[in-house]
């Protein structure tokens, strides 16, 4: 454990310090665009964190190869020079859409390229155990490789509309991943807890604490679309990598549930702005737009609408990640019975917070009333 806590805090310090030089060199140059319609900001801020978080992820995979904890991981370095190539493309991508706003289907087509070259490479989901039945054909797990890997940074992408929203709930998530991955790492090869999805969560970690003070409430940078990609791509790729961790010919009925969390969990704990990129999508369609085309009406922007504050709609999220990300991993420990106490008392209480605008107004009017 020790060993990913330093990966955490080597990755946090260096990622903090490109976001300063980043920031600085953006308003130096002025790379920003104009306000929009949709943005919550009033002031033109930079977009270019994704490149001070792609740093910190290079120096921190650099870095973790000169340490003897993870010489096994870089015996064979593929997947983690694929997963590096492929964060720098996503990242590339992502600045140039964050400084010219790229079209959405050339947008989407270099997304289905960076999950395409890390299927290629590998980085794909090993196994997918479904009653007693192994599916782990090329194909079909190149498939689910892509389709999960798009899916997951363009929820991601998403949310990214206030500040410290995207960071915060990427790093809630992240947290209780590599939780499951370590604890599952102890099970599966109690001589060596170091694997590849273990050591990228914590980098993920290192960068949104890095991130996170100058994006913080009022954002003095934003990750655009180049950091939230470039989450969202390696969000689906610890996911993708900790399912070679379980054999499945020792999959049954009692241990179906974890040999599906890996998949499970990244989706859980992205429901909301899942929930927000379908309902983003059939709208759009609806009124004849692109799909990818922007507005200001995903969750978020409802929230402040509903009564929340910016910080209240950003805890929102916060909140109900807590909830969903906990309880997928609670499964993991404890019988179902008390994941469900405990999904049930989180979720209302974050249900309470969620609605406690309407409850607030609802309690003045009757008091004007009276």
């Amino acid at each position: 454990m020790r060993a990913y806590l330093l990966v955490m805090a080597l990755t946090a310090a260096i990622t903090l310090g490109a976001t300063w030089v980043v920031l600085k060199l953006a308003h130096k140059y002025k790379l920003y665009l104009a306000i929009r319609d949709r943005d919550a900001h009033t002031t033109p801020t930079p977009r270019l964190g994704g490149v001070a978080m792609y740093l910190g992820l290079v120096v921190a995979v650099a870095a973790s190869g000169l340490l003897g904890w993870f010489h096994g991981i870089f015996v064979h370095p593929e997947h983690i020079i694929a997963i590096l190539v492929a964060g720098g493309l996503i990242t590339a991508m992502g600045v140039i859409d964050d400084l010219y706003d790229l079209d959405w289907f050339l947008k989407l087509a270099g997304q289905f390229l960076v999950a395409g070259l890390l299927a290629w490479q590998g980085v794909a989901i090993v196994s997918l155990p479904i009653a007693g039945v192994t599916i782990g054909s090329f194909g079909m797990s190149f498939v689910v490789t892509v389709f999960l890997t798009v899916l997951v940074m363009n929820a991601v992408n998403f949310i990214d509309g206030l500040d410290g929203l995207v960071a915060g709930v990427v790093l809630i998530g992240t947290v209780v991943f590599f939780g499951y991955s370590y604890l599952l790492a102890q099970q599966t090869s109690p001589g060596d807890y170091f694997n590849i999805a273990s050591l990228i969560s914590a980098i993920v970690i290192g960068m949104c604490v890095g991130f996170l003070p100058l994006n913080w409430r009022p954002a003095k940078i934003f990750m655009g679309d180049s950091g939230a990609l470039l989450l969202g791509m390696l969000m689906a790729t610890t996911a993708l990598t900790v399912t070679g961790q379980i054999d499945p010919a020792d999959t049954n009925s009692h241990s179906l549930m974890p040999a599906y969390l890996p998949l499970i969990l990244p989706l859980a704990i992205l429901v909301l702005p899942l929930l927000d990129f379908s309902l983003a999508v059939l709208r759009r369609l609806r009124a004849g737009k692109s799909p990818f085309s922007a507005d200001r009406k995903h969750i978020h922007h409802k929230l402040q609408d509903f009564g929340h504050s910016h910080l209240g709609s950003v805890l929102v999220f916060y909140a109900w990640t807590t909830v969903i990300a906990l309880s997928c991993l609670l499964v993991f420990f404890v019988r179902l019975r008390y994941v469900a106490l405990f999904t049930g008392f989180g979720g209302a209480l974050a249900m309470l917070y969620t609605v406690w605008p309407i409850i607030r107004a609802r309690k003045r009017e009757s008091g004007s009333v009276n």
